[in-house]
């Protein structure tokens, strides 16, 4: 357990001690993607470490009714769905504001696609380790629905690297029958924002995250 408030400057302080975690996966040929926007900060770190390709991968959260900071699930690029059945069921969703809001968040997560993809193509990761990245986990949501995905593209491996999140969402993703490994350092015992992980959290914004797939395209 990790008790400091901060135990990271930023999110490329994050990324270059998750590289040295992650070393054991450099003689793999690995393809670190990053989960837009935050996530590219710290992939990028980790591809320089590893010297390996990255990508970038969107996953859009599904907001729950009147509380758009709650996530009930996930959509990914390709449309892959993960919902938190448990969240949905205590709060009485309906059918129809899921469906809703599945359509309305993966418009937008393309959309947000087409723009990086101006930059780099996609990089195939069929048969290949992926080390999928975000700058810190609270449900987990966004990177379960990253993992499915990359599970449906045929990768061969899938690592969930993240600097920090909380105990029961590390645990949830430890269980999932298609990560191989889950590295998360820091795991604070008492978790209430992925800020909480950073000195300097300021928001990524898309043209950061372009000059990064340019640089490393």
């Amino acid at each position: 357990m990790w008790k400091s408030a901060a135990p990271f400057a930023d999110r490329k302080d994050a990324g270059r001690f998750l590289a040295g975690k992650l070393a054991a996966f450099a003689g793999k040929d690995p393809v670190v993607e990053g989960l837009a926007r935050g996530g590219v900060v710290v992939a990028a770190e980790i591809a320089r470490g590893l010297r390996c390709g990255m990508d970038v991968i969107i996953a859009g959260k599904l907001r729950a009714p009147d509380n758009p900071e709650l996530a009930i699930g996930a959509i990914a690029e390709d449309g892959t769905v993960y919902l938190n059945n448990n969240v949905i069921k205590g709060l009485g969703v309906s059918r129809e504001y899921l469906e809703s809001e599945k359509a309305g968040r993966l418009e937008a997560v393309r959309a947000k696609l087409a723009l990086y993809r101006k930059v780099k193509e996609k990089t195939p990761i069929r048969g290949k380790t992926v080390i999928i990245v975000d700058d810190g986990l609270a449900t987990g949501s966004t990177m379960i629905a990253a993992v499915q995905a990359a599970h449906a593209s045929g990768a061969k491996e899938i690592v969930a690297a993240v600097p920090g999140g909380p105990l029961d969402t590390v645990n949830r993703l430890r269980s999932m029958p298609e990560i191989t490994e889950v590295v998360c350092p820091v795991v604070p015992e008492l978790f209430f924002a992925v800020s909480q992980l950073y000195l300097d959290f300021r928001q990524t914004e898309d043209d950061e995250v372009a000059a990064i797939l340019r640089e490393l395209a």
